[in-house]
């Protein structure tokens, strides 16, 4: 198990972080057995496993421009980055976002209104049929 998918069930309060450390964590010995006994453990663990926006794609079969469409158009949303340097300098550092495996799978149920086939076959070169689509206004409360 990766420490992004610790981090994960931190966030979904299946573990406590006992920590004050931002760069580590410290969990109960009793929490992490207990989360070891569920029985659907391994697909907790899938669910939560990261994706960067080239794998994220490629689950998805679309090409990386229609992704970074889905990501623009909020139907995908990072749940950490981090920073990759290039060289030993800062100047070449850029940070990469990560994406949830469920989160990922989740997108084309969510959008059911996409010809997920045209967009699977898209030729290179060619523009995305989500380029025309604008982000949804989130609701105003009442």
């Amino acid at each position: 198990m990766t420490a992004f998918v610790v981090r994960r069930f931190v966030d979904r309060g299946l573990l406590s972080d006992l920590s004050a450390n931002p760069d580590g964590t410290l969990h109960h010995p009793g929490q992490v057995e207990e989360v070891c006994q569920c029985e659907d453990l391994a697909d907790l663990v899938a669910a939560e496993t990261p994706l960067g926006p080239d794998q994220a794609a490629a689950r998805l079969g679309v090409r990386r421009a229609d992704f970074n469409h889905m990501v623009r158009l909020g139907w995908v949303r990072s749940s950490q980055s981090f920073e990759v340097r290039f060289g030993t300098s800062r100047a070449g550092a850029g940070n990469v976002a990560l994406y949830t495996t469920a989160s990922v799978d989740a997108v084309p149920a969510e959008h059911p209104e996409v010809d997920w086939e045209q967009l699977r076959t898209m030729e290179k070169g060619r523009r995305s049929p989500l380029a025309a689509l604008r982000p949804q206004a989130a609701p105003v409360p009442a």
